[in-house]
């Protein structure tokens, strides 16, 4: 395991206070790779830095980004958190189960662990950005849990696999990053809409779906191709049917 590909996202955070000590519990477990995506606290205020203590060296050196997808651009894994369920929220893992799942690829690759904003969480939209899902098992009786403590849990998780395991690389593939997927998700979506296939008017009904079951596979750069290859020859059938057609209705009968 390298810890150094190991990035902690925060979406739209809303406390000075919970970034620092988001800082305080990486560093805790070594890492130093914070991006915050359109926070809505000053993370460099007196009250963070009072809560990142010695860790305020990854507060000064927290990445700012303005979108999820611009800050999951060099990542191989995303995992976002959550703990809401529902149709497009299925197939979550545990912390170990994420550990054991995160472990390998920091081998060669960036491992982002996204976290929601204090109030509400991740959007769907935010979620169909990774490819796992994360929950945190807790009580009916209070069930949302304060942000830094979130973060602490998974990376313990993470720090005790790497334990369990020594290192070990387990001989996984090498991951498609976000960047590719996402073009290849677009693809998907234009080509199968395009087919009749997806409903215009809502596309993404079906789509999160696709999502869900390939991010389940993991694929890696030549599996990406080969989808944006059939969905480029899904363009040329359906290219050709229209020109076929339009031949026919042309012919005088």
């Amino acid at each position: 395991m390298k810890v150094e590909n190991i990035t902690i996202v925060l979406v739209e955070p809303q406390g000075p206070r919970n970034i620092g000590s988001v800082c305080r519990a990486m560093l805790n477990f070594g890492l130093v790779d914070l991006r915050l995506v359109n926070p809505q606290a000053d993370h460099l205020l007196h009250e963070a830095r009072q809560m990142a203590v010695k860790a305020t060296s990854v507060l000064e050196e927290a990445k700012i980004f303005s979108s999820l997808a611009e800050a999951l651009g060099d990542c191989r894994l995303s995992l976002g958190t959550t703990r809401r369920f529902g149709r497009y929220r299925e197939d979550m893992l545990h912390p170990d189960d994420a550990a054991q799942l995160i472990l390998p690829v920091t081998q060669s690759a960036r491992v982002a662990l996204v976290f929601g904003r204090e109030d509400k969480g991740l959007h769907t939209a935010e979620l169909d950005l990774c490819q796992r899902f994360i929950t945190i098992p807790t009580s009916d009786k209070l069930p949302s849990m304060n942000l830094a403590q979130a973060v602490a849990i998974c990376l313990y998780e993470i720090n005790k696999s790497k334990g369990e395991q020594n290192c070990q690389p387990h001989g996984r593939k090498h991951l498609a990053g976000n960047k590719s997927l996402e073009q290849m998700y677009q693809h998907l979506q234009d080509s199968l809409t395009r087919a009749g296939f997806l409903n215009p008017q809502n596309p993404q009904h079906i789509m999160r779906a696709f999502r869900r079951i390939l991010g389940r596979s993991g694929l890696n750069d030549r599996e990406v191709r080969i989808m944006r290859g059939l969905c480029s020859q899904i363009d040329l059938l359906d290219g050709q049917l229209k020109n076929f057609k339009d031949r026919l209705e042309s012919v005088d009968v």
